[in-house]
């Protein structure tokens, strides 16, 4: 992503405020259409996200004559869909089935496994493998709220501890952030948003299974005799790890890899030809008993693809104008954890946390006359400085809120959007926009967050 320290120049901001236009328009949509015009926005939701999304990006080269953002937006969209639906692909020629009773503790359980999981596959290749077993296990007692705390523990918080787990950790590492500094420093966010998002969870399942779930003593006494794990796609296992190590494979960071040069930055193809071979042979091969199982489609991944080609330039105003208010004197001179935590955690929210957590580490490096384009002043950052040992401090805060707070919305982070449409193709109704927000963001997600900031923080 580019470095916005550049505004800190700038009188003026760099878009006026009517560029974000697009993208509120496009929020809203993504909000309210389902729930007001539900066909007309299933017929032509991508016309109207692709419209909007070339709408600025004509603006950028035609109007500002800026070709640098776009090209990076471009390169940065291209990435995530091929990586996504990469995986996608992949996990969907692997087939998990429990046949077990879903009780409260055995929810909880598959959630903390894809917490862990997370660090190694990230958040979005724990979220696709896990998601379908998940609803299968719970298919006569899926509520909303089983979906929702997924997106909460699986596809966001659960990758905090290691780069590989969420993209705004691994921009850092990618800058110079020590692979186990994560693991280090995050460990406790980590520990407390896993056991008290699960500790709802629990709570929240117990008291639904008590209160509406009563089913036939022969039914789960069928099912307590007859304890199955069925697993077959052994073999997309390879592709998935490939797919995933490829993400390594960034001509920024390794000299000599082909890659097309674009101002002082490389453009990567040869990662993405890898995933997308991959991806080609995962589909290919893949095991027919698997794919039908779980009754794989492209049409979530295709919704996914659409709506963040709009998302992502849209978006590039908003990420402008944030950034410029962020840098202003009277914001950076109030830079420390607690105004960090919250200011980058309430823009990763609703932009794309990766960038977020780029722009704050640029802009929190730059009140110590640091620089974000070195890998050892990175380095230097991330442990804390001789004159300025709280700087890792700082950085404990832009971790932790761009991760955690990716949940607050479907946006926020990209395998939320994914789980949902999976949800919603397996007949789960899920809340709208502002509902998940309101309902369920709020109540039980901000109170852990509180937390976090209170004990980790503060």
């Amino acid at each position: 992503m580019p470095d916005y320290l550049l505004l800190l120049t700038n009188v003026f901001p760099p878009v006026p405020p009517f560029s974000a236009i697009p993208f509120l328009t496009l929020l809203i949509l993504i909000a309210c259409g389902p729930v007001f015009f539900e066909h007309f926005w299933h017929k032509y939701y991508r016309f109207i996200a692709v419209s909007l999304g070339l709408l600025v990006l004509l603006y950028y080269l035609l109007f500002l004559h800026d070709t640098h953002l776009p090209a990076e937006t471009l390169a940065d969209y291209a990435s995530f869909a091929i990586l996504l639906s990469s995986l996608y692909i992949a996990a969907g020629g692997i087939y998990i089935n429990v046949n077990a009773r879903a009780t409260p503790f055995i929810n909880v359980l598959i959630l903390i496994i894809g917490a862990i999981l997370a660090n190694v596959i990230g958040t979005t290749g724990a979220s696709l493998l896990l998601i379908r077993p998940y609803i299968r296990l719970n298919i006569n007692q899926i509520r909303t709220f089983h979906i929702i705390f997924f997106i909460f523990i699986v596809s966001n918080a659960g990758g905090l501890l290691t780069p590989l787990g969420d993209p705004p950790l691994f921009i850092g590492f990618l800058k110079g952030v020590p692979f186990f500094w994560t693991l280090q420093h995050l460990f406790l966010p980590w520990l407390l948003g896993i056991l008290g998002l699960s500790a709802i969870f629990f709570y929240l399942d117990s008291r639904d299974q008590r209160l509406n779930y009563k089913p036939k003593e022969e039914v789960l006494k069928k099912i307590d005799e007859k304890t199955e794990f069925f697993f077959t796609g052994k073999r997309n296992l390879i592709w998935l790890a490939i797919i995933i190590g490829a993400i390594f494979l960034d001509p920024n960071v390794i000299s000599g890899l082909p890659h097309i040069p674009f101002h002082e930055f490389k453009f990567s193809f040869i990662r993405e030809i890898i995933q997308l071979t991959a991806a080609f042979f995962c589909y290919r091969y893949a095991s027919k008993t698997a794919l039908n199982g779980n009754h794989f489609t492209f049409a979530p991944i295709l919704e996914v693809v659409f709506l963040f080609f709009g998302i992502f330039f849209t978006m590039m105003p908003a990420l402008q104008l944030a950034a410029y208010v962020a840098a202003l004197p009277q914001f950076a001179k109030l830079l420390n954890p607690n105004t960090v935590y919250w200011s980058a955690g309430i823009l990763s929210g609703f932009l794309d946390n990766a960038p977020t957590y780029a722009n704050f580490l640029s802009l929190s490096m730059a009140k110590y006359s640091l620089s974000y384009s070195s890998v050892t002043q990175v380095h230097d950052f991330a442990y804390g400085l001789a004159h300025a040992p709280e700087t890792y401090h700082l950085l404990e805060a832009i971790a932790v809120a761009s991760v955690l707070f990716g949940a607050f919305s479907y946006i926020g982070n990209g395998p939320n959007f994914m789980v949902k449409a999976i949800a919603e193709e397996a007949g789960v109704k899920m809340p709208s926009f502002f509902k998940y927000i309101t309902s369920f963001s709020i109540p039980f997600l901000l109170p852990v967050l509180f937390l976090i900031w209170l004990i980790v923080i503060y």
